[in-house]
Protein backbone atom coordinates (compact mmCIF):
# COMPACT_ATOMS: atom_id res chain seq x y z
CA UNK A 1 0.00 0.00 0.00
CA UNK A 2 2.52 2.51 0.90
CA UNK A 3 4.86 1.90 -2.24
CA UNK A 4 1.37 2.47 -4.03
CA UNK A 5 1.18 6.20 -2.07
CA UNK A 6 4.91 6.80 -3.38
CA UNK A 7 4.59 5.94 -6.72
CA UNK A 8 1.42 7.73 -7.50
CA UNK A 9 3.19 10.59 -5.68
CA UNK A 10 6.12 9.77 -7.97
CA UNK A 11 3.32 10.30 -11.32
CA UNK A 12 1.52 13.29 -9.83
CA UNK A 13 4.74 14.93 -9.63
CA UNK A 14 5.96 14.05 -12.91
CA UNK A 15 2.79 14.97 -14.75
CA UNK A 16 3.22 18.52 -13.04
CA UNK A 17 7.05 18.60 -13.97
CA UNK A 18 5.76 17.47 -17.52
CA UNK A 19 2.76 20.54 -16.97
CA UNK A 20 5.06 23.00 -16.26
CA UNK A 21 7.81 21.58 -18.59
CA UNK A 22 5.62 21.99 -21.66
CA UNK A 23 4.03 25.22 -20.57
CA UNK A 24 7.88 26.54 -20.15
CA UNK A 25 8.27 25.71 -24.01
CA UNK A 26 5.12 26.31 -24.95
CA UNK A 27 5.40 29.97 -24.09
CA UNK A 28 6.61 32.80 -25.15
CA UNK A 29 9.24 34.81 -22.94
CA UNK A 30 8.11 38.00 -21.64
CA UNK A 31 10.74 39.74 -23.93
CA UNK A 32 9.25 37.85 -27.04
CA UNK A 33 6.08 39.01 -25.83
CA UNK A 34 6.98 42.46 -25.73
CA UNK A 35 8.77 42.56 -29.35
CA UNK A 36 11.24 40.89 -31.60
CA UNK A 37 15.06 39.37 -30.90
CA UNK A 38 17.71 39.52 -32.95
CA UNK A 39 20.18 36.67 -31.55
CA UNK A 40 23.57 35.75 -33.56
CA UNK A 41 24.35 31.98 -33.35
CA UNK A 42 27.35 31.03 -34.24
CA UNK A 43 28.99 28.42 -36.05
CA UNK A 44 29.80 25.11 -34.59
CA UNK A 45 28.17 26.23 -31.57
CA UNK A 46 26.39 22.58 -30.88
CA UNK A 47 23.38 21.85 -29.94
CA UNK A 48 23.72 22.98 -25.98
CA UNK A 49 25.80 25.92 -26.88
CA UNK A 50 22.66 27.13 -28.94
CA UNK A 51 19.86 26.36 -26.26
CA UNK A 52 22.47 28.14 -23.64
CA UNK A 53 22.39 31.07 -26.52
CA UNK A 54 18.89 31.56 -26.77
CA UNK A 55 18.15 31.13 -22.63
CA UNK A 56 20.77 33.55 -22.37
CA UNK A 57 18.94 36.25 -24.64
CA UNK A 58 15.74 35.62 -22.96
CA UNK A 59 14.62 33.59 -26.67
CA UNK A 60 13.32 30.71 -24.65
CA UNK A 61 12.36 29.69 -21.21
CA UNK A 62 13.81 26.12 -20.83
CA UNK A 63 17.23 24.84 -22.70
CA UNK A 64 16.49 20.95 -21.57
CA UNK A 65 12.66 21.49 -23.11
CA UNK A 66 14.56 23.13 -26.30
CA UNK A 67 16.92 20.46 -26.44
CA UNK A 68 14.15 17.34 -25.63
CA UNK A 69 11.56 18.87 -28.72
CA UNK A 70 14.76 19.24 -31.39
CA UNK A 71 15.88 15.89 -30.88
CA UNK A 72 12.20 13.79 -30.58
CA UNK A 73 11.82 16.59 -34.25
CA UNK A 74 14.93 14.90 -35.69
CA UNK A 75 15.89 18.64 -35.89
CA UNK A 76 18.97 18.46 -33.58
CA UNK A 77 21.84 18.16 -36.49
CA UNK A 78 19.83 21.04 -38.70
CA UNK A 79 20.20 23.71 -36.67
CA UNK A 80 22.16 26.64 -38.80
CA UNK A 81 24.48 29.33 -37.52
CA UNK A 82 23.59 32.88 -38.67
CA UNK A 83 22.16 35.73 -37.55
CA UNK A 84 18.20 35.84 -36.67
CA UNK A 85 15.15 38.23 -35.73
CA UNK A 86 12.68 36.08 -33.46
CA UNK A 87 9.28 37.33 -34.19
CA UNK A 88 7.13 38.96 -31.41
CA UNK A 89 4.92 35.96 -29.61
CA UNK A 90 7.47 33.04 -31.30
CA UNK A 91 7.26 29.98 -28.19
CA UNK A 92 9.98 27.33 -28.76
CA UNK A 93 8.66 25.28 -31.37
CA UNK A 94 8.37 28.19 -33.73
CA UNK A 95 12.38 29.46 -32.83
CA UNK A 96 12.97 25.81 -33.50
CA UNK A 97 11.55 25.86 -36.72
CA UNK A 98 13.45 29.19 -37.70
CA UNK A 99 16.79 27.57 -36.99
CA UNK A 100 16.06 24.05 -38.75
CA UNK A 101 14.98 26.32 -41.85
CA UNK A 102 17.98 28.69 -41.69
CA UNK A 103 15.72 32.26 -42.03
CA UNK A 104 18.64 34.15 -40.82
CA UNK A 105 17.88 37.91 -40.62
CA UNK A 106 17.64 39.49 -44.24
CA UNK A 107 19.62 42.89 -44.36
CA UNK A 108 18.43 45.66 -47.14
CA UNK A 109 21.58 47.12 -48.54
CA UNK A 110 20.81 49.92 -51.75
CA UNK A 111 23.41 50.81 -53.99
CA UNK A 112 22.04 53.46 -55.50
CA UNK A 113 22.19 54.82 -59.39
CA UNK A 114 25.48 56.96 -59.17
CA UNK A 115 26.72 55.39 -56.00
CA UNK A 116 30.54 54.72 -56.45
CA UNK A 117 32.54 51.39 -54.68
CA UNK A 118 33.95 53.04 -51.92
CA UNK A 119 30.03 54.55 -51.01
CA UNK A 120 29.07 51.26 -51.00
CA UNK A 121 31.70 49.81 -49.14
CA UNK A 122 31.24 52.43 -46.48
CA UNK A 123 27.39 51.50 -46.47
CA UNK A 124 28.44 47.98 -46.30
CA UNK A 125 30.26 48.54 -43.04
CA UNK A 126 27.90 51.07 -41.59
CA UNK A 127 25.30 47.64 -41.63
CA UNK A 128 28.16 45.68 -40.02
CA UNK A 129 28.27 42.98 -43.33
CA UNK A 130 31.40 43.76 -44.44
CA UNK A 131 34.61 45.86 -43.53
CA UNK A 132 34.80 48.92 -46.20
CA UNK A 133 38.82 47.76 -46.58
CA UNK A 134 37.82 44.29 -47.08
CA UNK A 135 35.19 45.00 -49.55
CA UNK A 136 37.57 47.38 -51.52
CA UNK A 137 40.47 44.61 -51.58
CA UNK A 138 38.11 42.18 -53.27
CA UNK A 139 36.81 44.31 -55.85
CA UNK A 140 40.58 45.24 -57.01
CA UNK A 141 41.61 41.80 -56.70
CA UNK A 142 42.72 40.45 -59.88
CA UNK A 143 42.34 36.62 -59.41
CA UNK A 144 38.49 37.94 -58.26
CA UNK A 145 37.81 40.20 -61.08
CA UNK A 146 39.27 37.18 -63.35
CA UNK A 147 36.47 34.78 -61.83
CA UNK A 148 33.75 36.88 -62.33
CA UNK A 149 34.64 37.97 -66.21
CA UNK A 150 36.00 41.24 -65.21
CA UNK A 151 38.58 42.91 -67.58
CA UNK A 152 39.13 45.81 -65.57
CA UNK A 153 41.37 46.66 -62.78
CA UNK A 154 37.98 47.41 -60.14
CA UNK A 155 34.57 46.57 -60.20
CA UNK A 156 33.65 50.06 -60.31
CA UNK A 157 30.77 50.74 -62.52
CA UNK A 158 29.88 46.72 -62.75
CA UNK A 159 27.93 47.01 -59.46
CA UNK A 160 24.22 47.02 -61.05
CA UNK A 161 22.44 49.76 -58.83
CA UNK A 162 19.68 48.09 -56.64
CA UNK A 163 18.30 47.12 -53.54
CA UNK A 164 19.63 43.88 -52.20
CA UNK A 165 19.10 41.52 -49.47
CA UNK A 166 22.14 40.21 -47.58
CA UNK A 167 22.90 38.16 -44.71
CA UNK A 168 25.53 38.61 -41.93
CA UNK A 169 28.43 35.93 -42.87
CA UNK A 170 28.48 36.21 -46.12
CA UNK A 171 31.83 37.60 -47.69
CA UNK A 172 32.72 40.21 -49.34
CA UNK A 173 32.73 38.41 -52.34
CA UNK A 174 30.07 36.89 -52.12
CA UNK A 175 28.22 40.51 -51.60
CA UNK A 176 29.81 41.50 -55.00
CA UNK A 177 28.94 38.63 -56.98
CA UNK A 178 25.46 39.63 -56.38
CA UNK A 179 25.90 42.89 -57.63
CA UNK A 180 27.84 42.27 -60.63
CA UNK A 181 25.16 38.91 -61.52
CA UNK A 182 22.41 41.31 -61.56
CA UNK A 183 24.41 43.76 -63.79
CA UNK A 184 24.63 40.56 -66.11
CA UNK A 185 21.12 40.10 -66.10
CA UNK A 186 20.69 43.42 -67.17
CA UNK A 187 22.75 44.33 -69.76
CA UNK A 188 21.47 41.61 -72.47
CA UNK A 189 22.74 40.06 -75.77
CA UNK A 190 20.66 42.99 -77.64
CA UNK A 191 22.60 45.74 -75.86
CA UNK A 192 25.82 44.46 -76.14
CA UNK A 193 25.18 44.17 -79.79
CA UNK A 194 23.43 47.59 -79.93
CA UNK A 195 26.86 49.16 -77.94
CA UNK A 196 29.33 47.38 -80.26
CA UNK A 197 27.85 48.83 -83.08
CA UNK A 198 28.05 52.20 -81.53
CA UNK A 199 32.34 50.91 -80.88
CA UNK A 200 31.82 50.81 -77.39
CA UNK A 201 32.93 47.75 -75.52
CA UNK A 202 31.04 46.79 -72.04
CA UNK A 203 33.75 48.63 -70.43
CA UNK A 204 33.42 51.83 -72.60
CA UNK A 205 29.87 51.22 -72.70
CA UNK A 206 29.68 51.61 -68.95
CA UNK A 207 32.18 54.14 -68.77
CA UNK A 208 29.97 56.91 -70.50
CA UNK A 209 27.06 55.63 -68.86
CA UNK A 210 28.63 56.28 -65.32
CA UNK A 211 29.72 59.88 -66.54
CA UNK A 212 26.38 60.46 -67.61
CA UNK A 213 24.50 59.20 -64.42
CA UNK A 214 26.56 61.51 -62.71
CA UNK A 215 25.93 64.70 -64.22
CA UNK A 216 22.25 64.01 -65.31
CA UNK A 217 19.19 64.65 -62.55
CA UNK A 218 16.01 64.69 -64.35
CA UNK A 219 15.71 61.88 -66.74
CA UNK A 220 14.38 63.89 -69.87
CA UNK A 221 17.77 65.49 -69.78
CA UNK A 222 19.83 62.12 -69.73
CA UNK A 223 19.88 61.48 -73.85
CA UNK A 224 20.73 65.64 -73.90
CA UNK A 225 24.17 65.22 -71.42
CA UNK A 226 24.67 61.67 -73.56
CA UNK A 227 24.37 63.80 -76.86
CA UNK A 228 27.00 66.51 -75.53
CA UNK A 229 29.40 64.15 -74.89
CA UNK A 230 29.07 62.02 -77.82
CA UNK A 231 29.43 64.99 -79.89
CA UNK A 232 32.50 65.86 -77.98
CA UNK A 233 33.85 62.56 -79.04
CA UNK A 234 33.55 62.85 -82.02
CA UNK A 235 35.28 65.74 -82.49
CA UNK A 236 38.18 64.82 -80.58
CA UNK A 237 37.09 67.64 -77.68
CA UNK A 238 37.98 66.36 -73.64
CA UNK A 239 35.03 65.94 -72.45
CA UNK A 240 35.26 68.54 -69.68
CA UNK A 241 33.09 66.37 -66.81
CA UNK A 242 33.61 67.42 -63.25
CA UNK A 243 32.39 63.83 -61.97
CA UNK A 244 35.48 62.52 -63.47
CA UNK A 245 37.40 65.34 -61.89
CA UNK A 246 35.76 64.43 -58.19
CA UNK A 247 36.42 61.18 -58.48
CA UNK A 248 40.20 61.61 -59.52
CA UNK A 249 40.48 63.62 -56.42
CA UNK A 250 38.64 60.86 -54.23
CA UNK A 251 36.03 63.80 -53.62
CA UNK A 252 32.65 62.21 -55.44
CA UNK A 253 30.16 64.83 -53.84
CA UNK A 254 31.84 68.11 -53.08
CA UNK A 255 32.82 71.06 -54.90
CA UNK A 256 36.10 71.46 -57.24
CA UNK A 257 38.70 73.98 -57.23
CA UNK A 258 40.58 75.49 -59.98
CA UNK A 259 43.47 73.75 -58.97
CA UNK A 260 41.73 70.09 -58.69
CA UNK A 261 40.58 70.55 -62.62
CA UNK A 262 44.49 70.83 -63.22
CA UNK A 263 45.57 67.96 -61.81
CA UNK A 264 47.20 65.12 -63.29
CA UNK A 265 45.51 62.36 -63.74
CA UNK A 266 44.02 59.49 -66.15
CA UNK A 267 40.37 60.57 -65.31
CA UNK A 268 40.66 64.06 -65.36
CA UNK A 269 39.01 64.81 -68.13
CA UNK A 270 39.50 68.38 -68.77
CA UNK A 271 43.35 67.26 -69.48
CA UNK A 272 42.73 64.35 -71.60
CA UNK A 273 40.92 63.94 -74.24
CA UNK A 274 38.55 60.65 -74.62
CA UNK A 275 36.53 58.74 -72.22
CA UNK A 276 38.50 58.11 -68.70
CA UNK A 277 40.13 54.25 -67.78
CA UNK A 278 37.21 53.24 -66.47
CA UNK A 279 33.76 53.95 -65.07
CA UNK A 280 33.46 56.60 -61.94
CA UNK A 281 29.84 55.11 -60.49
CA UNK A 282 27.28 52.44 -60.77
CA UNK A 283 25.03 53.74 -63.95
CA UNK A 284 21.62 52.99 -63.82
CA UNK A 285 19.73 51.28 -67.40
CA UNK A 286 18.05 54.97 -68.03
CA UNK A 287 21.53 56.63 -68.26
CA UNK A 288 23.19 53.34 -70.28
CA UNK A 289 20.05 53.53 -72.64
CA UNK A 290 21.13 57.14 -72.94
CA UNK A 291 24.02 56.57 -73.95
CA UNK A 292 22.56 54.02 -76.79
CA UNK A 293 20.16 56.46 -77.89
CA UNK A 294 21.42 59.53 -77.64
CA UNK A 295 19.08 63.03 -78.58
CA UNK A 296 19.72 64.19 -81.69
CA UNK A 297 21.10 67.09 -81.05
CA UNK A 298 24.11 69.78 -81.87
CA UNK A 299 24.98 70.37 -78.31
CA UNK A 300 28.39 70.65 -77.10
CA UNK A 301 28.03 72.37 -73.87
CA UNK A 302 25.93 72.45 -70.56
CA UNK A 303 26.00 74.44 -67.79
CA UNK A 304 23.89 74.25 -64.29
CA UNK A 305 20.78 75.98 -63.82
CA UNK A 306 20.20 74.78 -60.61
CA UNK A 307 20.54 71.49 -58.81
CA UNK A 308 18.01 69.76 -61.16
CA UNK A 309 18.48 71.24 -64.88
CA UNK A 310 20.91 72.53 -66.92
CA UNK A 311 21.12 74.87 -69.62
CA UNK A 312 22.49 73.26 -72.91
CA UNK A 313 24.33 75.23 -75.76
CA UNK A 314 25.94 74.19 -79.41
CA UNK A 315 28.73 77.08 -79.20
CA UNK A 316 31.55 78.12 -77.11
CA UNK A 317 29.91 81.32 -77.36
CA UNK A 318 26.30 80.76 -75.92
CA UNK A 319 27.87 78.79 -73.19
CA UNK A 320 30.04 81.62 -72.07
CA UNK A 321 27.01 83.86 -72.06
CA UNK A 322 25.38 80.92 -70.62
CA UNK A 323 27.46 80.56 -67.80
CA UNK A 324 27.74 84.39 -67.07
CA UNK A 325 24.47 84.58 -66.33
CA UNK A 326 24.03 81.25 -64.01
CA UNK A 327 27.39 81.01 -63.01
CA UNK A 328 28.98 84.13 -62.31
CA UNK A 329 28.10 85.99 -58.84
CA UNK A 330 26.23 89.11 -59.88
CA UNK A 331 26.64 92.87 -58.42
CA UNK A 332 24.48 93.65 -55.60
CA UNK A 333 22.50 96.49 -56.98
Amino acid sequence: MRLRVIAGSLCALAVVALTVEAWRVLTPTAALRAGPRVVEIPPRAGLRGIAARLRRDDVIRSPAGFIALSVLRGQARRLRPGEYEFPQGAATPAVLAQLAAGAVRQHAVLQPEGATLAELAQTLQSARLASARDVERAATDPAFLRSLGVDAPSLEGYLFPDTYQFVRGMTPEEILTRLVQRLRTKLTPQLVERAQALGLSTHRLLTLASIVEREAVVPEERPLIAAVFWNRLAREMPLQADPTVQYAVRRERGTLTRADLEVDHPYNTYRNAGLPPGPIASPGMSSIEAVLNPAQVPYLYFVALDDRHHQFSTTLDQHNAAVARYLLPRPRG
